[in-house]
């Protein structure tokens, strides 16, 4: 199980970045591809892509290693996998078409407060 201080470097990146809408899925349980998918939003492509620049330079500077990045010249949807997480960080238009925690329901949704500094 991924560790908390790991999951805690990436919410309080992102929100120190002003990303919008924070949440956790944990979806251990139903699927093996992750323990927990982070979704946030941007406002605009170029806080998107400044969100994620964040997230990876901060997990990089904890010895965290970024398995695969996705999406990050468009800005609109970008992909973050840390192998145990999943960062999804979305232009806030996109977000609401993707839906992701519709299509993740049956995760448990994790307490973002619990995580943040």
């Amino acid at each position: 199980m991924t560790d908390n201080k790991k999951l805690s470097l990436i919410i309080d990146t992102a929100d120190d970045k002003r990303a919008v809408d924070i949440e956790v899925i944990e979806v251990s349980e139903i699927t093996s591809i992750a323990d927990f998918f982070v979704i946030c939003s941007g406002n605009s492509e170029r806080q998107t892509i400044a969100i994620a620049d964040a997230i990876d330079e901060k997990m990089y500077e904890n010895g965290y290693e970024l398995k695969s990045k996705e999406g990050h010249r468009s800005g609109r949807w970008i992909l973050l996998d840390f192998g145990d997480i999943i960062v999804h960080i979305f232009h806030k238009e996109d977000r609401v078409f993707y839906n992701l925690e519709r299509l993740w329901i049956d995760g448990k949704k994790v307490d973002v407060d619990n995580y943040v500094d």
